[in-house]
């Protein structure tokens, strides 16, 4: 069943009968949520339906915590690993919003709730922080444009990459150890070896020479090379 064949309406019967089973009474179209249940001396459970996940879906749901901080919600379940990442990513979003969400197959009714409204707590990651200040620190200059594709991002590894490509490009082939010393790029010997990119290739044991792509990479980010 594609996104298009289905209407919102379609949710509608498995989540009333998932949450008739929590012991709620359920009923439709109660103000302006899709979805509203009741259990005596609990606050009323909101459920907004959409066919997918978008930016409204969330701003309806936001608006309903005025009424209610049990808000989910509620999407058809999709196949494959583009709906298994937009639902984690979604997952996440509506974590951090204290908003519930629910999947419904819609081929046999089968209800899952993902997670349940809360106040979100951050984890800091101190992991990640480090390796953010770490290239932060490492790269030299600022050769990016805020909002850039991610495969053209000049990071400091690629700087270390076309200081060696610009000394062998001046000097032809040399040794790593070498191209460490003038360059200042302590690990060139070990990038080069990678040869990540392509720019390099090893003529003789510890000896390395540009290829034809590392000449064309040294044009091309030309603007990203540090000043002598």
């Amino acid at each position: 069943m594609s996104r298009q064949s289905f209407r919102e309406t379609d949710l509608y019967g498995p989540v009333k009968a998932y949450l008739e089973g929590q012991g709620f009474e359920v009923k439709a179209e109660v103000g302006a949520a899709d979805v509203v249940a009741c259990r005596p001396e609990e606050d009323p459970l909101i459920v907004e339906l959409k066919t997918g996940f978008s930016l409204t879906l969330f701003h309806q749901a936001v608006q309903r915590q005025a009424v209610s901080e049990a808000v989910y919600l509620a999407v058809p379940r999709g196949r494959g690993r583009g709906f298994a990442k937009s639902l984690r990513n979604n997952v996440g979003l509506a974590r951090r919003l204290g908003l519930g969400v629910i999947t419904v197959r819609l081929s046999d009714g089968f209800v899952e709730v993902h997670c349940d409204p809360a106040p979100f707590r951050p984890r800091p990651s101190k992991a990640r922080r480090g390796r953010l200040l770490r290239e932060f620190a490492r790269r030299v200059g600022d050769p990016n444009q805020g909002g850039a594709e991610r495969r053209s991002i000049v990071t400091a590894y690629r700087q270390d990459a076309l200081r060696c490509a610009a000394l062998l490009a001046e000097q032809g082939p040399t040794k790593g150890a070498e191209v460490a010393e003038a360059t200042g790029v302590a690990r060139a010997t070990k990038l080069m070896a990678a040869d990540h990119y392509g720019w390099f290739e090893r003529v003789r044991t510890g000896i390395y020479a540009l290829t034809p792509k590392g000449e064309e990479a040294l044009i091309a980010y030309a603007f990203a090379l540090p000043a002598k």
